[in-house]
């Protein structure tokens, strides 16, 4: 479903109730500035896709490309989509075949923007993916360097205020990712102190996350080699979903932007097994 998310003080309802609109570029400078996006060598483009409308007065926001987000973007007027997965990767076939002509011309038909902004969002100190479920799951900030790509910082760390038995903390996870459980690998411990944080496909960094001495590491997917690595290297790796664990950036930077601009912002959830 998509939820069509506006600010609750009065003057914002005033704002939707006027229909107010901001410049397309305008938001996407100020959103590339925010993110700092030149930081980062990512696979991906981050910015503007694929243009549309130069005036904004809805922002939807997704986690990834599909035809089922496009739709309901198209469906609540939105004048400018941003993703955290975007249309375009590295690798990837450069061939508009039939699946990619169909997204496209959903976007041309309804006039809209796309953006995507994918390491850098992860990585933001408020509004980063890794920072809010670290936020979400009431840990203390630890400064120490997780998961870096390309020289910048991706991940976080999380300290617990006091020792957390394990089942409270997997509960926390849990109720945080919206209740499904998540995929618990290598032996769980007793109490959970220490938390590195990598949203996605971070499976990568569970030696990383050793190495810092975590009890936990959360990421979104494993890889096939994570089990045996969890046990091996003594630190438990929570799955939690990758569509799950990268929900939260995307949607407080429509926040943000529908607060600062002046817009209207709708939160478009697609249910997502991975």
């Amino acid at each position: 479903m998509d939820e069509c998310v506006h600010s609750v003080t009065e003057a914002g309802q005033l704002r939707r109730i006027f229909a107010m609109t901001a410049s397309r570029d305008e938001i996407l400078t100020y959103t590339n500035d925010l993110l700092d996006i030149p930081r980062f060598a990512d696979y991906c483009p981050n910015g503007m896709q694929v243009i549309g409308a130069d005036q904004v007065e809805t922002i939807a926001t997704a986690v990834s490309c599909t035809m089922e987000v496009f739709t309901h973007a198209a469906d609540a007027n939105a004048d400018l989509l941003i993703v955290h997965h975007g249309l375009f990767w590295k690798g990837t076939p450069q061939v508009i075949n039939a699946q990619r002509r169909d997204r496209l011309a959903m976007l041309f038909d309804n006039d809209i923007t796309l953006a995507g902004y994918h390491l850098p969002l992860d990585a933001h100190p408020a509004l980063g993916n890794n920072a809010l479920i670290r936020d979400g799951l009431a840990l203390r900030a630890d400064d120490r360097p997780f998961a870096v790509i390309g020289g910048q910082q991706i991940g976080v760390v999380g300290i617990t205020e006091q020792d957390t038995p394990w089942d409270d903390f997997l509960q926390r996870v849990t109720a945080l990712v919206g209740g499904r459980a998540p995929l618990v690998l290598g032996d769980a411990p007793t109490h959970v102190r220490t938390v590195a944080i990598c949203s996605g496909g971070a499976g990568d960094e569970l030696a990383a996350a050793a190495e810092l001495g975590a009890d936990v590491m959360i990421t979104g997917e494993p890889k096939e080699s994570s089990h045996a690595d969890a046990v091996e290297l003594g630190c438990t790796l929570i799955a939690a979903g990758h569509y799950a664990t990268e929900t939260f950036g995307v949607r407080a930077l429509g926040d943000h932007l529908a607060e600062r601009f002046g817009v209207t912002h709708c939160a478009i959830d697609v249910e997502n097994p991975v």
